[in-house]
């Protein structure tokens, strides 16, 4: 049997592995899985049934995405991140992970080096390693509610950097990096020639005066920013599958060859949902926000509770948060996860998952319902009573 050696390699994903695992055990309180619980809202659902009705969804699209939903990214990059884009700019994309996957593929050979701040989602990692790049690990500032280390990036700069990925907010951290930081790190961008790829996935999400900027919305990074965006956390459309990349014409071109072989174009259903998201009402996302906003609140208050066994950041954005494991058995989050989901039926994502630095900490998302935060709290307050 000949396996690739570069996927022999790759470790398999904890975060599908305690999903695996927790399919073992009945009632458990899932606080492991970034999806939201809330389900897609009703007028896009009833979008796509009257486009499959109307027999618009049976065939490809072009390769880029519908027209008609490339225009309407247009009007959203510009209203909301401050990009002034156009069409030809846009592809759309089986989630951000492709996007990113063909952004990668599309800027860096064999050995290449990729910076990556860390803990970062573990996907970013495995796509480095997989376009045979070398991933360079630059730890957030965890003292400082995980900001970002410039300094640290600009540190580890050699010939063979080609791009430097991050993503904000941040997963699994929920750290929103400031306007004035990631204007730093532009100026490092042309002083060295780079690439930037971010991962923008939580973008309507930030809170207590935390504002998202998106890094592309600066004029003299035009050809070196590569933005991924997703319908996925916006509008609860996790099961949709549809993303989009904005680039500049000369390099989108280059991710459409890489994403044409993955993919083709994505699912057909799928874009006229997004065209509804984008033109029908945005209240659901006003809705989501303060229902996050709360539900961070709460598991906060939680984890004061438990301040023997966690300390945390609070999450300025997205619906993670990342505490640190004060008791011994912290040190292997992985078996630290597996002995909280057999003891305590609390299903929890090992903070090893995005990155080495992520040891010693567990993922939790708060985008569950209240009750179920307060059901997975209560066991653990039991189990280590």
């Amino acid at each position: 049997m000949n396996i690739s050696n570069r996927v022999y390699q790759i470790n398999k994903s904890a975060i599908h592995e305690m999903t695996r695992l927790s399919q073992q055990y009945d009632d458990v309180a899932f606080l492991s899985w970034a999806k939201p619980t809330t389900g897609t809202p009703k007028h896009i659902n009833d979008a796509v049934i009257s486009a499959i009705n109307k027999g618009l969804t049976s065939g490809y699209s072009q390769s880029e995405g519908l027209p008609e939903l490339r225009e309407e990214i247009v009007k959203k990059l510009e209203r909301e991140n401050n990009i002034n884009a156009n069409v030809s700019q846009i592809i759309v994309t089986v989630g951000a992970i492709e996007g990113l996957a063909a952004s990668i593929m599309a800027v860096i050979d064999p050995g290449d080096e990729v910076i990556l701040p860390t803990p970062t989602y573990s996907t970013h990692i495995t796509q480095v390693k997989l376009a045979s790049g070398k991933p360079i690990l630059v730890p957030l500032m965890e003292e400082d509610n995980f900001a970002l280390d410039v300094d640290a990036i600009k540190n580890v700069i050699t010939k063979k950097t080609k791009a430097i990925l991050f993503c904000t907010p941040n997963n699994p951290t929920g750290t929103v990096f400031p306007e004035k930081t990631l204007r730093e790190l532009a100026k490092i961008t042309l002083e060295h020639n780079l690439t930037l790829i971010t991962d923008e996935a939580y973008e309507y999400f930030t809170f207590d005066d935390n504002e998202h900027f998106s890094i592309a919305s600066i004029p003299e990074l035009r050809k070196h920013v590569i933005t991924n965006y997703t319908f996925t956390k916006t509008y609860a459309m996790t099961g949709w599958r549809i993303g989009y990349v904005h680039a500049d014409e000369e390099m989108l071109e280059q991710i459409k060859k890489v994403h044409i072989p993955f993919s083709i174009c994505t699912t057909v259903a799928s874009q006229y949902a997004a065209i509804a998201a984008l033109k029908g009402s945005q209240d659901c996302i006003d809705e989501f926000r303060s229902h996050y906003l709360s539900a961070r609140n709460l598991m906060c208050e939680r984890l004061d509770r438990l301040n023997s066994i966690f300390e945390y950041s609070k999450p300025q954005g997205a619906y993670l948060m990342f505490p640190k494991i004060l008791i011994d058995q912290g040190n292997d989050s992985i078996a630290f996860s597996k002995d909280l989901l057999k003891n305590a039926k609390v299903s929890t994502t090992p903070g090893v998952a995005f990155g080495p630095t992520g040891e010693g900490h567990i993922r939790l998302s708060f985008c569950v319902p209240e009750d179920m935060i307060n059901v997975a709290f209560d066991r653990m307050e039991k189990y280590f009573r």
